[in-house]
């Protein structure tokens, strides 16, 4: 073994393909190797690659094994992967005479018994691991096709013993239990196999014809179908006991069952039409776990003759070795040769490669064709023979052929196809392209049908056009496989992608928190966590290399986010910053569903899919922004889904109004900013100037309504998640969700309000906003005030319990300042109320005085309202009036005298009456003037006439004073019931000096002092109203007033000889009444209609002997009817009584005969 510098491995080169949509990629693991030793004659290349626990094994078309060893990456780089340094070259030992040697075919790794078995030209050699020193005494097998067909089934614990391998030489297959030796199981009677996948008793096996199913434990075959369809002699579907077969002679009878022939039917028929037509394909439910493939890449010789003797020697169990002929080989056939591993046919249109793999733990895949230039077909096959699933279609026969994917261990228990990963199957082969011929990678899921997922991936190194070396013999081209070991391959890609960075949010004017100095320290620490948290998402696993020439490289599954990104960008027509930009929604909205669908089971993937909706959400929104949603086709089905998607996204609303030119100045920044995935930012900044280049500045989008009402659901689904927790920014997020929905909504009302005052759908919505209150509070003041939407801003206030701004607010409103809403329209009730619901004594006052000098019967309401929180002791309040409000005083007594029925405070709205009445009296002569002829005017008027009361008011003067002495007649009079009480000296003092001037008043208050000779003088003489004299008499002179409502009380009706007094009062000045024929009409028809309160003789005494007795007919007349009444009803009474007196004492008489005579003894 050697080493030296030529070997190291060249630099790392990274590949990176932006935007690739496709499932998987190649990165580099060795490339421009020294394959050849020196002075070497022929062109070397690789045949076989394995990777076991960091040690590379390459074996070469030299008959070498190159032994690599990693070294991992430094700890502190998560992007790195492991590099590769020589370690060693060795030469297999090889007994084979032909020429020219295909090299190392295969170097099968057995990880539980730490061996290695080498097959090279021929010839199998075991080694231990993981140098590769000989191990059991140099043993070979001579005259070996073919090594593997380990049990795919076998979990780590079973068979300690050691593993099971299928060795193919000539004659048979032989089962050989490698451990500490080779021992010999059993052999199967199989000849010229070259190529095995084995599950559990079963193996799928093949030769250079025909697939055959083998069951190892009971020794039979079951024949399947050949490996090209113009093949006539295969016959598929024939069972065989091979267990009683010779070492010399092929099995040829077959023993059949009616099982055997139905299946030899369906085979015959399904693989007749192979080549001709594309097989149809179904989809099924996926099962399996990752198997690695058959070690042969290529066709061996064609069958050889069983009569030839043969030899190999293999330790045994019996007598420690099994001996045959050391014979050599004879010749293959001219049309074919090995190199590579791998036998190359001529040209021939029946000599395929056949193919065995096995997908999951219950089925084989394998393929079939017409010849290698013609489609192939890869056909899924059970335990039992059946043909399964469907079927899977290649451009081009492949020359190689491995599965990637696994199922979960429930599925493999239950049985059924459980949930499991993607299988693929990747097959290698040569594409004819317009350009020359192309190596490519086709891969196909083993679940889909033909025409979908189908992917063709393009080899990373040129396509050799002269494939022979000096010999002349062809010789492979790319191949697969499926390496033991695993190795992590890194894609910073993934973490620029799906890591956060700060977004630079552009610049509408926003309101931004300014960001502290020590916040910058701050930014920097996180940005270095972000980076490291990055470097972690971009590490992928693969097992699958492939090779070609020199040079080896990784096949890695493409992370999800590269192959949706790129699939995204795919559906994009132009850079989204030019104005043309039009984007496929459809497949864009495809992409989005398939997302949906995806079950997340780690952080990679959930922070994918959320990249990925957040990314399609951006670029529908600014598609859709390019367009005028009225009139360029975008339905409203699509307006929803873009809408469903910004929701779902979860993507930072703020990233959203910054695309809005109009809400962009909304954006809220916490000192930390703004963070967002990386592969984000390049979308938003491309987008910047389309918007303003599209919109206006003042209105953006806006000014169409499907564009408002959809930014507004949006919007208001994001309120609905406040108080989550997992919102980052939370508090500047919904500041500016706020802002924004507020702002959208007072332009959208601003711009199609019709000022009608009917409430519109925007100005429910705005009213619901502010009720419920709004996070950026400052913002919305400023907002609402800029729009001059005060009743909104007082809402706003409300909202906060501002009870000082609310009521600030309404005053601006009140006092004249416009209100673009013109929404309050009964500003100083509203206030009224508002004043009631507060408990704020100090607002209470200011805004109730403030309100009382307005409207003053409004504004006392505040200070005597019962439902009222605050209750104001009476007194204080007139203090306060007097000081702030003086005109209000009366209207709030009167508003407790009158409106709240509370007498007890008549006093002082009376001495109010008074000080405004004898003020004007004393200050003004017109005022007496017009008191004495409004007395002159009213006696003046003939009878009939209202009572002096009426009279008054029916001719009320304008002027305040006369409205005042009206009140106070009324609380004088009782007009307001009799319980009200009042300083009657006092009044009677103030009122004197003007007793001709207030004759009712007078009136009054002599009746209140029992002057009632007095008070019907100055009824009678004074005012000449006699209908309220009268009235007078029959209320017992309590008030010359009737009450306004209801009816007097029994304890304010008088008595009969209370009112007869009153009336002789009347009637003596109703006699001295100057106008003559005035007193006869009064007189008379006083006695005529109150006579019965009148003794007939008194008026005779009185009434002038110069009256003629017509005048007092009617009076007499009514007294004689009365007392010729009174006589009848004393007559009558006394007949009744003498009556009552005879029937008593008859019952007397009647019950002094019923009980006898009784003797009383003396005592």
């Amino acid at each position: 073994m050697e080493s030296h510098d030529a070997h190291e491995p060249p630099p790392k080169r990274r590949r990176k393909a932006p935007g690739s949509a496709s499932t998987y990629v190649f990165r580099p693991l060795l490339e421009d190797i020294a394959l050849a030793p020196d002075d070497y004659p022929a062109k070397v290349q690789i045949t076989c690659v394995e990777l076991w626990e960091g040690n590379l094994y390459i074996g070469t078309s030299a008959a070498e094994i190159l032994h690599y060893v990693a070294l991992p990456p430094e700890p502190a780089d998560n992007t790195a992967s492991p590099s590769y340094i020589f370690a060693s070259r060795l030469q297999p030992t090889t007994t084979s005479t032909s020429s020219p040697s295909p090299g190392v075919q295969q170097v099968l790794v057995l990880p539980k018994v730490a061996k290695a078995c080498v097959l090279c030209n021929g010839t199998l050699t075991f080694y231990s691991l993981p140098e590769l020193s000989p191990a059991f005494g140099n043993t070979v097998v001579s005259g070996c096709s073919w090594i593997g067909g380990e049990n795919l089934n076998a979990s780590d614990g079973e068979d300690e013993a050691g593993q099971v391998v299928m060795i193919c030489i000539k004659s048979r297959i032989r089962l050989v239990r490698i451990g500490d030796d080779a021992r010999r199981i059993k052999n199967i009677e199989y000849p010229a196999c070259l190529t095995v996948a084995r599950r559990d008793n079963f193996a799928c096996v093949a030769d250079a014809q025909a697939y055959a199913l083998l069951d190892v434990e009971n020794q039979q075959k079951i024949s399947l179908f050949p490996i090209s369809s113009l093949d006539e002699n295969a016959h598929g579907g024939q069972v065989e006991d091979i267990s009683a077969k010779s070492d010399s002679s092929r099995p040829s009878s077959a023993v059949g069952d009616p099982r055997g022939h139905g299946r030899s039917r369906s085979l015959g028929t399904f693989v007749g039409g192979l080549g001709r037509r594309s097989p149809q394909s179904r989809s099924q439910e996926r099962s399996g776990r990752d198997t690695p493939e058959p070690g042969l890449r290529a066709a061996s010789p064609l069958r050889l003759s069983h009569d030839q003797p043969r030899s190999d020697s293999v330790p045994g169990e019996a007598g420690g070795t099994l001996s045959v002929s050391d014979k050599p080989l004879p010749a293959p056939p001219d049309r074919s040769s090995q190199k590579g591993g791998q036998t190359v046919v001529a040209p021939s249109s029946a000599q395929l490669i056949p193919h065995v793999c096995s997908p999951t733990p219950g089925e084989f895949l394998l393929t079939t064709g017409t010849t290698p230039e013609e489609p192939g077909v890869g056909i899924f096959v059970n335990l039992e023979g059946d043909v399964v699933r469907g079927t899977l279609q290649f451009d081009r026969y492949p020359t190689s052929v491995i599965v990637d994917g696994y199922v979960s261990d429930a599925a493999m228990s239950s049985g059924g196809m459980g949930k499991s990963e993607d299988i693929f199957v990747l097959a290698s082969s040569i594409q004819n392209r317009d350009d020359g011929d192309r190596e490519v990678i086709e891969i196909r899921k083993a679940d889909a049908d033909n025409d979908d997922g189908n992917e063709h991936l393009d080899v990373p190194f040129p396509f050799e056009e002269d494939n022979s070396d000096e010999a002349g013999t062809i010789v492979g081209h790319a191949r697969l496989r499926s390496l033991l070991s695993d190795t992590s391959a890194s894609f910073p890609e993934v973490g620029d992608m799906l890591g956060l960075v700060r977004l630079r949010v552009p610049d509408h004017g926003s309101v931004r928190i300014n960001q502290p100095e020590k916040s910058k320290s701050a930014n920097e620490s996180r940005e270095k966590e972000e980076k490291v948290f990055a470097q972690r998402l971009g590490s992928r696993s693969s097992r699958l290399v492939l090779w070609s020439g020199s040079s080896i490289w990784w096949l890695v599954r493409n992370p999800l986010v590269l192959r949706l990104d790129g699939a995204i960008d795919a559906c994009i027509e132009a850079p989204l910053d030019s104005s043309q930009t039009r984007a496929h929604r459809g497949e864009i909205l495809r992409i989005v569903s398939s997302v949906s669908e995806f079950e997340v089971e780690t952080e990679t993937e959930f922070l994918t899919l959320k990249y990925i909706r957040q990314k399609t959400g951006i670029i529908l929104l600014a598609d859709t922004l390019s367009r005028n949603p009225s009139s360029s086709g975008i339905t409203p089905t699509e307006l929803r889904a873009l809408e469903d998607q910004l929701v779902e996204s979860g993507l930072d609303p703020r990233i959203v109004l910054s695309m809005l030119p109009l809400l962009g100045q909304e954006i809220v920044e916490s000192p930390q900013g703004i963070w967002i995935h990386g592969g984000l930012t390049g979308v938003i900044e491309q987008y910047t100037h389309l918007s303003s280049s599209t919109f206006g500045i003042s209105d953006g989008p806006f000014k169409h309504n499907e564009w408002s009402n959809l930014i507004k659901r949006y919007l208001a689904s994001w309120r609905q998640r406040k108080g989550f927790g997992s919102i980052a920014d939370e508090s500047e997020v919904f500041q500016s969700v706020d802002a924004a929905l507020l702002h959208l909504l007072l332009h959208q009302d601003d711009q199609h309000s019709p000022r009608t005052g009917i409430p519109q759908a925007s100005r429910s919505e705005l009213y619901s906003l502010v009720d419920t209150g709004v996070d950026c509070f400052e913002r919305a003041v400023v907002l609402l005030e800029q729009y001059r939407r005060l009743y909104v801003l007082s809402r706003l206030y409300q909202s906060r319990k501002l009870a000082g701004k609310v009521l600030q607010t309404w005053r601006r409103i009140v006092e004249g300042e416009a209100d673009a809403g013109n929404e309050l329209r009964d500003g100083e009730n509203e206030i009224r109320k508002y004043l009631a619901k507060i408990r704020d004594v100090t607002l209470i006052q200011e805004y109730g005085t403030w309100l009382a000098r307005r409207n003053p019967a409004l504004g006392v309401q505040i200070f005597a309202e019962d439902s009222s929180r605050v209750k104001f002791v009476p007194q204080e309040v007139v203090r306060l009036l007097k000081d702030q409000a003086p005109d209000a005083v009366k209207v709030y007594l009167e508003h407790l005298v009158f409106g709240k029925k509370k007498g007890q405070y008549a006093n002082d709205l009376i001495t109010y009456y008074l000080d405004s009445v004898l003020d004007v009296l004393e200050a003004s002569d017109e005022a007496r003037s017009i008191l004495a002829q409004s007395y002159e005017s009213y006696r003046a008027l003939q009878t009939p006439k209202p009572t002096y009361r009426q009279f008054i008011m029916d001719n009320a003067v304008s002027a305040t004073w006369w409205q005042d002495r009206l009140r106070l007649l009324e609380l004088l009079g009782g007009s307001h019931g009799a319980d009200l009480s009042f300083d009657l000296s006092q009044i009677l003092t103030r009122i004197e000096p003007y007793e001709e001037d207030l004759v009712p008043e007078s009136i009054i208050l002599d009746g209140r002092q029992g002057r009632h000779q007095q008070a019907l003088r100055l009824l009678t003489h004074g005012l000449g109203d006699y209908h309220t004299a009268i009235n007078y008499c029959l209320m017992g002179g309590a008030s010359i007033f009737h009450p306004i409502s209801g009816s007097l009380t029994p304890s304010e009706a008088s008595t009969r000889e209370d009112q007869a007094t009153l009336f002789g009062y009347l009637l003596t000045e109703f006699l001295t009444i100057e106008d003559t024929n005035n007193r006869l009409e009064r007189t008379s028809e006083l006695l005529e209609r109150f006579g019965g309160w009148y003794d007939v003789g008194h008026v005779l005494d009185l009434i002038p002997e110069t009256w003629s007795v017509e005048l007092i007919e009617g009076f007499l007349m009514s007294a004689f009817r009365t007392l010729l009444r009174d006589r009848n009803e004393a007559m009558v009474v006394k007949a009744l009584s003498g009556a009552e007196n005879l029937q008593v004492a008859a019952e007397m008489v009647e019950k002094i005969r019923l009980e006898g005579p009784r003797v009383e003894a003396k005592q």
